[in-house]
Protein backbone atom coordinates (compact mmCIF):
# COMPACT_ATOMS: atom_id res chain seq x y z
CA UNK A 1 0.00 0.00 0.00
CA UNK A 2 1.49 3.30 -1.12
CA UNK A 3 0.55 6.20 1.16
CA UNK A 4 0.74 9.84 0.14
CA UNK A 5 0.74 12.51 2.84
CA UNK A 6 -0.45 15.94 1.74
CA UNK A 7 -2.19 19.05 3.03
CA UNK A 8 -5.94 18.62 3.07
CA UNK A 9 -8.36 20.42 0.77
CA UNK A 10 -12.05 21.31 1.09
CA UNK A 11 -12.91 18.28 -1.09
CA UNK A 12 -11.30 16.02 1.52
CA UNK A 13 -13.51 17.11 4.38
CA UNK A 14 -16.31 14.60 3.81
CA UNK A 15 -13.87 11.71 4.28
CA UNK A 16 -12.05 13.53 7.09
CA UNK A 17 -15.35 14.04 8.93
CA UNK A 18 -16.00 10.29 8.60
CA UNK A 19 -12.67 9.75 10.36
CA UNK A 20 -13.63 12.25 13.08
CA UNK A 21 -16.81 10.27 13.71
CA UNK A 22 -14.86 7.00 13.67
CA UNK A 23 -12.60 8.44 16.39
CA UNK A 24 -15.60 9.60 18.41
CA UNK A 25 -17.11 6.13 18.15
CA UNK A 26 -13.81 4.58 19.31
CA UNK A 27 -13.86 6.95 22.28
CA UNK A 28 -17.51 6.00 22.98
CA UNK A 29 -18.56 9.61 22.44
CA UNK A 30 -20.22 9.66 19.01
CA UNK A 31 -23.25 11.32 20.60
CA UNK A 32 -21.06 14.36 21.43
CA UNK A 33 -20.17 15.15 17.80
CA UNK A 34 -21.95 18.39 16.89
CA UNK A 35 -19.69 19.45 14.03
CA UNK A 36 -20.46 19.09 10.32
CA UNK A 37 -18.65 19.06 7.00
CA UNK A 38 -20.10 22.49 6.27
CA UNK A 39 -18.82 23.96 9.54
CA UNK A 40 -15.41 22.35 9.05
CA UNK A 41 -15.25 23.79 5.53
CA UNK A 42 -15.93 27.29 6.83
CA UNK A 43 -13.50 26.86 9.73
CA UNK A 44 -10.69 25.58 7.51
CA UNK A 45 -11.23 27.57 4.31
CA UNK A 46 -13.51 30.50 5.18
CA UNK A 47 -12.67 34.14 5.89
CA UNK A 48 -10.76 33.35 9.09
CA UNK A 49 -9.34 29.82 8.86
CA UNK A 50 -8.68 28.34 12.29
CA UNK A 51 -7.33 24.89 11.50
CA UNK A 52 -5.39 22.97 8.89
CA UNK A 53 -4.97 19.28 8.26
CA UNK A 54 -2.93 16.66 6.54
CA UNK A 55 -4.39 13.56 4.96
CA UNK A 56 -2.92 10.14 4.31
CA UNK A 57 -4.23 8.91 0.98
CA UNK A 58 -4.01 5.51 -0.69
CA UNK A 59 -5.72 4.66 -3.97
CA UNK A 60 -7.85 7.80 -3.83
CA UNK A 61 -9.17 7.05 -0.33
CA UNK A 62 -8.24 8.98 2.79
CA UNK A 63 -6.99 6.50 5.38
CA UNK A 64 -5.91 8.98 8.05
CA UNK A 65 -5.76 12.62 9.03
CA UNK A 66 -3.89 14.95 11.34
CA UNK A 67 -5.90 18.05 12.25
CA UNK A 68 -3.93 20.91 13.78
CA UNK A 69 -3.88 24.61 14.54
CA UNK A 70 -1.42 27.18 15.79
CA UNK A 71 -1.38 28.29 19.38
CA UNK A 72 0.89 30.58 21.31
CA UNK A 73 2.91 29.90 24.43
CA UNK A 74 3.93 33.05 26.28
CA UNK A 75 6.99 31.18 27.50
CA UNK A 76 8.04 29.43 24.28
CA UNK A 77 6.39 31.28 21.38
CA UNK A 78 4.66 29.71 18.38
CA UNK A 79 3.39 26.16 18.87
CA UNK A 80 1.31 23.64 16.97
CA UNK A 81 -1.57 21.87 18.67
CA UNK A 82 -2.43 18.52 17.13
CA UNK A 83 -6.17 18.27 17.72
CA UNK A 84 -6.66 14.81 16.27
CA UNK A 85 -4.52 12.12 14.68
CA UNK A 86 -6.84 9.49 13.25
CA UNK A 87 -6.16 6.39 11.16
CA UNK A 88 -8.93 4.12 9.92
CA UNK A 89 -9.23 1.12 12.21
CA UNK A 90 -8.51 -1.30 9.36
CA UNK A 91 -5.25 0.54 8.55
CA UNK A 92 -3.82 1.00 12.04
CA UNK A 93 -0.37 -0.45 12.56
CA UNK A 94 0.67 0.16 8.93
CA UNK A 95 2.82 3.22 9.71
CA UNK A 96 0.24 5.81 8.63
CA UNK A 97 0.09 7.50 12.04
CA UNK A 98 3.87 7.88 12.07
CA UNK A 99 3.83 9.44 8.60
CA UNK A 100 1.13 11.90 9.67
CA UNK A 101 3.04 12.82 12.81
CA UNK A 102 6.18 13.24 10.67
CA UNK A 103 4.23 15.77 8.57
CA UNK A 104 3.20 17.68 11.71
CA UNK A 105 6.80 17.78 12.96
CA UNK A 106 7.97 18.96 9.54
CA UNK A 107 5.32 21.69 9.62
CA UNK A 108 6.64 22.74 13.04
CA UNK A 109 10.16 22.95 11.62
CA UNK A 110 8.97 24.86 8.54
CA UNK A 111 7.20 27.54 10.60
CA UNK A 112 9.75 27.62 13.44
CA UNK A 113 7.27 26.37 16.03
CA UNK A 114 8.83 25.71 19.43
CA UNK A 115 6.43 22.96 20.49
CA UNK A 116 4.06 20.37 19.15
CA UNK A 117 1.37 19.51 21.67
CA UNK A 118 -1.57 17.13 21.83
CA UNK A 119 -3.70 15.17 24.25
CA UNK A 120 -4.33 11.47 24.65
CA UNK A 121 -6.99 9.80 26.76
CA UNK A 122 -5.49 8.04 29.76
CA UNK A 123 -7.16 4.73 28.79
CA UNK A 124 -5.96 4.74 25.16
CA UNK A 125 -3.03 2.36 25.66
CA UNK A 126 -2.25 1.84 21.94
CA UNK A 127 -1.93 5.61 21.41
CA UNK A 128 0.04 6.12 24.62
CA UNK A 129 2.47 3.38 23.62
CA UNK A 130 2.78 4.85 20.11
CA UNK A 131 3.64 8.30 21.50
CA UNK A 132 6.08 6.88 24.08
CA UNK A 133 7.83 4.90 21.34
CA UNK A 134 8.32 8.17 19.43
CA UNK A 135 9.92 9.78 22.49
CA UNK A 136 7.09 12.17 23.37
CA UNK A 137 6.77 13.60 26.87
CA UNK A 138 3.50 12.59 28.51
CA UNK A 139 2.77 15.34 31.02
CA UNK A 140 0.79 14.28 34.08
CA UNK A 141 1.17 17.66 35.79
CA UNK A 142 -1.27 19.79 33.76
CA UNK A 143 -5.04 19.48 34.11
CA UNK A 144 -7.22 20.22 31.06
CA UNK A 145 -9.97 22.79 31.56
CA UNK A 146 -12.85 23.73 29.30
CA UNK A 147 -16.21 25.46 29.11
CA UNK A 148 -18.84 23.71 26.99
CA UNK A 149 -21.40 25.60 24.88
CA UNK A 150 -24.05 25.68 27.63
CA UNK A 151 -21.49 26.94 30.14
CA UNK A 152 -20.33 29.65 27.73
CA UNK A 153 -23.92 30.74 27.18
CA UNK A 154 -24.66 30.81 30.92
CA UNK A 155 -21.35 32.36 31.95
CA UNK A 156 -21.78 35.30 34.36
CA UNK A 157 -19.76 38.32 33.25
CA UNK A 158 -18.28 40.74 35.80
Amino acid sequence: MSITIRKGTAKDLTQVFELVKELAEYEKALHEVENSVERMTEDAFGKKPIFEFFVAEADGKIEGTAIFYYRYSTWKGKAIFLEDLVVRKAKRGAGIGKKLLDAIVQEAKDVDARQVMWQVLDWNEPAINFYKKLGANLDEEWINCKLELKQIQEYKMG
